[in-house]
Formats: C-alpha cells, structure tokens, sequence
C-alpha cells in the first residue's frame, strides 16, 4: 500500500516508522527543511507515562481565571476574537468534572503504556542515541497543602497500573542529590521510576534517517497546499517545492494527517472539523557550568508547573501553556516574562549548576516556543475520517513524545487492517470506539 503522510515531527516520523516495518510504500511530507523543526525541536524531553494527568479537573477553571493576569501562570487563556477558540473553551470546560477526568486519565494511561512498551522495542531494535535517561521522574512540592494532596493523584495512577509512589523530602534527595540546595524549600514529592527522558529532536530525526535508509521518500521543504477529494474520499494532496517552486501532486490508497496544530485547517478543506487548538508552550535549554551537581531525574515543578531534564552537558527547563492562537513569538513582553521565569526557576533550584544569565547579562539561553495541538480532553485523535482514504494523528498536547512512538505503531496497524492491543477511543471506528474519545468524534461539515 503507498501512504502519503504529512507532517514530520515524532508523531508523522513515528507513524512512518511502523508503516514502513509493514512493508508499505510511504511519503513523509514536512514544510521544514529537516523532520522535528516544530513542536518535537524543544519539548520538555520527558516520556511521562505516570504524570498524564489531563488539563480539564474541576479545579481548572477557577485556576485559569486566577491565572488570568498573570504573565507567569501555567495555564493562560488569552481571549481571541476566533470562533474556534471560544468552541475549544466550551469542550473544555464540559472535561471539567470528576467523570470525565477519571475517563480521560484511563485512556491517556493506556496509550502512555503502549507507547513506552513502543518506545523501547523500537531503540533496541535501532539502538538510536538521544541523550535517553532511564532513571525515572520526581515531582517536588514545596506547598504542604499540594503535597497532602499528592496522593490521591498517586493512587489513581496505580489504580491504572502506573507505580507512582508517594516519597518524603529524604527520600527524595536520596533519589535525586542534587536538589539538596533547593531542599529547604521542599515538603515531599512522588516518584516513578519507570519513566524516562530523552532528546525528542535527536530522535525524531535520527529515525526519519532510518526511514529514508528503508527507502521512504522524503519531501522536506515541502509546503502542503490541499487535500483534493471527491466522491467522499482523497484523491490526491498538492505540495510546493519550497526551493523549485516545483508543486507536485502526491496520490496514494491513504493519506495521514499528522500536522500537529495545522492538522485542523488541513481537515477543514475536506469538511472534516477537529476540536485541536495549539498551546503554546516554552523551553529554555541552558549549557551546564557543573555538570557533577546537576540532576539527572527528570523533575517536575509543582508550584510553577514546569518540567526540568537532563540533556547531556545541557539542562532543559520547559512549561506553561498559552491559549492564544498562532502566535510563534518570543520577543512580545509576555514571552521575555515566561521565559525569563524559567531561568529564573534553574537558578533557584540549582543555583551556580547551569548558565543562567540571560542574553542581555551576557548568558547564551536556547529560549524555544512552540504550539501543542491540544484537544479539549488531551486524548489524541487517532484512526480514520469520513473521509475516504483519509486518516488521522494529531492532538496530542503536551504529551507527544510520551505517546509518539505507540501513536505511530497503532495508526499504522490501523491502516495494515490490525487492532492495536490496547483499551483507546480510535477515531472512526463507531460503535468500537471507546467512551474516553466519545466527546472528540471526528465530523463532516
């Protein structure tokens, strides 16, 4: 079978990946000259199957308004005059309550433990390098009323077969030493050892090298133009050649969607509407001055909600979510604040380990935003459109490189005729799909 699939970050290269190990023909697609440019470039490098939690708890809303006017909020609504915001809003806020949350958890929970199990068979069977770190993911509190509360959010992940443990403050400094300068501050925290950490970019692109080894034909620096239909199923998808300004007319038995936050203008030309909507995040990857002091858990920041990894010589401080379009840029006030906030944050957990001088001190910080396709329950779409010929891989949120690899793997079983071993909602299967994705059904206009 020849695949078209557009969009090459990890959940388009992943997705290649498998299709390719299927013995399909595939085209990967992408507007960058190189795969992972975009959303993959500088995620927060964690695979956190244990800390999934959705976005959308009964708690959300009153935070987000608190949140409101505040440039270093995790969580940021930054009302636009789009429709498709204010719909996004409305989905969302239907997520918040405890039904709903526990259902999302169940299905995110599944597909994080099918996507590691992923994960792992595909770097044993490549042996690709990416900076991984198999030792686990610490969350600190330093509020003792979010620490009392920390385990209810531990036992519902082992009651979904994720050992997340609750740990004292000297627990934790014996897991992680290097927060014994921050550890007057600390009141407790959770561990999982299972979770890990890794270079996503490293990865995405050293497997979409694997891909063109296989003999995957690879169309970088190609903009995708539209997706031609008619009769109800694809017939062919228009692509630019950014440097010949060559347009090149790619037909095939299916096509993948796997643009991340451009996934929903891409469906929209066949009448099919997504309830994706990017967030914008921020990272902050800072070169490390004492390398022996740094940490090399990967951590999660509980009053700041920010996660910090371990990336070779580099720390990578990464976080926040901005509900606010399209914007990519880093040099409006809001986005100085939140990403001088991140440094900020390393130098008070670990002051002296890393260069934390910002460019006007004199300091080289890798300062990075990006836009997460988020879906109102962050439960990726993943299966078929009602569009003939035509699937989908995209909504992932903050969570692709923790479900990057088993998104690949089940869409490209999908697509083989297989069914993924795995209790999730796939997209278009109707009466098989489960009730975790029931909210997100894929829809004609």
């Amino acid at each position: 079978m020849r695949v078209v699939v557009l969009g090459a970050g990890i959940i388009g290269v992943s997705t290649a990946w498998h299709l390719l190990q299927r013995g399909h023909e595939v085209t990967l697609v992408e507007r960058q000259p190189d795969a992972g440019l975009e959303t993959s470039f500088g995620n927060a490098a964690q695979i956190s199957v244990s800390y999934c939690e959705p976005w959308a708890n009964r708690e959300a809303p009153l935070k987000a308004l608190k949140w409101l006017f505040d440039a270093e909020g995790p969580l940021k609504f930054r009302p636009q005059l789009d429709p498709a915001q204010w719909a996004w809003g409305l989905r969302f806020l239907a997520q918040c309550n405890d039904a709903a949350f526990e259902r999302n958890v169940a299905q995110l929970v599944a597909l994080g433990q099918y996507s590691h199990a992923a994960l792992k068979d595909l770097v044993a069977s490549t042996g690709l390098r990416y900076d991984r770190l198999t030792k686990g993911i610490a969350h600190y509190y330093t509020s003792q009323k979010s620490f009392d509360e920390a385990g209810n959010a531990a036992e519902l992940m082992r009651r979904h077969g994720v050992n997340r443990q609750l740990v004292s403050k000297d627990e934790l400094l014996r897991i992680e030493p290097a927060l014994r300068g921050f550890a007057g501050r600390i009141v407790g925290g959770t561990y999982t050892e299972s979770d890990e950490s890794g270079d996503c970019l490293a990865f995405t692109q050293q497997l979409a090298q694997r891909c063109r080894d296989q003999g995957m034909r690879s169309l970088m620096g190609h903009d995708i133009q539209r997706i031609r239909s008619s009769g109800g199923q694809v017939d062919a998808v228009s692509v630019r050649d950014r440097a010949a300004g060559q347009t090149l007319e790619l037909q095939a038995d299916a096509y993948v969607v796997a643009a991340g936050s451009y996934t929903t203008a891409l469906l929209r030309q066949v009448g099919v509407r997504v309830p994706i909507y990017p967030g914008k995040g921020y990272s902050a990857t800072l070169k490390l001055l004492k390398p022996e002091a740094a940490s090399q858990v990967s951590l999660l920041d509980d009053q700041l909600k920010i996660a910090i990894s371990r990336l070779g010589d580099h720390l990578r401080v990464a976080g926040t979510i901005e509900l606010g379009g399209f914007d990519l840029s880093l040099d409006t006030p809001l986005a100085r604040t939140r990403s001088a906030m991140l440094v900020k944050r390393i130098e008070e957990v670990f002051p002296g380990v890393a260069d934390t001088r910002l460019p006007e001190e004199g300091g080289d910080p890798r300062f990075w935003c990006g836009l997460r396709p988020a879906t109102p329950t962050n439960i990726p779409l993943i299966g078929r459109t009602k569009v003939g010929k035509l699937w989908i891989n995209a909504g992932h949120g903050t969570l692709g490189w923790t479900h990057g690899a088993g998104s690949g793997k089940a869409l490209a079983e999908l697509i083989s005729g297989e069914v993924p071993a795995m209790a999730f909602g796939f997209a278009g299967l109707g009466p098989q799909a489960r009730s975790g994705a029931a909210g997100l059904r894929l829809r004609q206009a």
